[in-house]
């Protein structure tokens, strides 16, 4: 028995396979496919490398999935657990505008509006936020990403109700699909 779920619609990271990409989604197409790598977090009194897998993926539609998960690792590198997960849509408006949706299950969502900067990288900024009671105290967050390389690289800032915009999470990525 297999521990996968058949769906009856295909989602691919692939523009060689599965269904036909949609052509709203040329500006942010070289972010489509799985990157595996490693990354710093800071902030908090828990700066720590992590190992992480991002998945951005296609159903045909004018909008790319994302999931991200994320696990610590010692100075060393050995495995100590899980860490932060994301999901969401990137979803591009028209000529160089995108917009990112991402929810975590710390309590946060974060809507993101930015553009491309070239033809590899991207610049956001969150338009709105929303937080359970308990979630972490965000008020404003940047996302820089980019192709350099054949290599996704990312940065996110986020600002706190009593501190400056400063660094939170940056990886290099390879692509493995």
């Amino acid at each position: 028995m297999s521990d996968r779920t058949e769906l009856p619609v295909e989602e691919t990271t692939d523009v060689r396979t599965g269904p036909e990409v949609a052509p709203s989604l040329l500006s942010v197409l070289p972010l489509l496919g799985e990157w595996h790598g490693e990354g710093q977090a800071a902030g908090a009194g828990v700066d720590h490398r992590f190992g992480q897998w991002v998945r951005f993926a296609h159903d045909g539609r004018d909008f790319l999935s994302y999931e991200s998960r994320t696990w610590r690792l010692t100075d060393d590198g050995a495995i100590v657990g899980p860490d932060t997960r994301e999901s969401g849509f990137l979803r591009p408006r028209g000529n160089d505008d995108v917009e990112l949706l991402v929810t975590s299950p710390d309590g946060l969502l974060e809507l993101y509006a930015g553009r491309a900067r070239t033809t590899t990288s991207w610049e956001l900024t969150t338009d709105v936020l929303a937080r359970t009671p308990d979630g972490p105290d965000v008020v404003r967050a940047v996302r820089l990403y980019g192709i350099v390389d054949g290599a996704l690289l990312y940065a996110i800032d986020r600002a706190g109700s009593d501190q400056e915009l400063s660094p939170t999470m940056s990886a290099r990525l390879e692509r493995i699909r």
